[in-house]
Parts: C-alpha cells; structure tokens; sequence
C-alpha cells in the first residue's frame, strides 16, 4: 500500500491556513497518515506560483485544493492513493 505523501503550503498571518491546518490534520487523522506543513515565505518558487492561493494541499506533488480545504473531497484523493 502506498503511503501518500501531503503536504499544505502556508504563509504567515493568514487566516485562511489556520483552518486548513485543522481540516488537513482531521482528514490525515482519520486515515493514519502523517503530513507536513511548508511555508512558502522563505521559497521565492513558490511564492511565485502560490502566493495567490494559500493554503494549498498537494499529495504526491499535486495541487488537490487551495483557499478552503474540502475535507471529503481530500479524504476521497486521499483513499484512492492509498488503495493505488
């Protein structure tokens, strides 16, 4: 079984990545799975790339959701790659 790899981008003072903080470690909690958190402040990349969408969630490098985490829709992603 392949373990996915999650990872929510943030920035600071924003309101926005608290509650997807919450919703991605509720999700990832239900599942067993572990996640990381990685601030795009200090990556000029991906500031340029993100920096209108924070928070954003990848798993496995791929952009799944941003602004408003959808818990089902993350935990469907999140099964799927788990079964994969």
């Amino acid at each position: 079984m392949a373990t996915p790899d999650v990872v929510l981008l943030t920035k600071a003072d924003c309101h926005l990545c608290t509650e997807a903080r919450a919703a991605v470690e509720r999700v990832t909690t239900s599942l067993g799975l572990e996640w990381k958190e990685q601030s795009i402040d200090g990556d000029p990349q991906l500031r340029d790339r993100f920096a209108e969408e924070i928070p954003v969630v990848l798993v496995d490098g791929v952009q799944r959701d941003f602004w408003k985490i959808d818990e089902q829709r993350l935990t469907r992603t999140l099964k799927k790659a788990l079964e994969g």
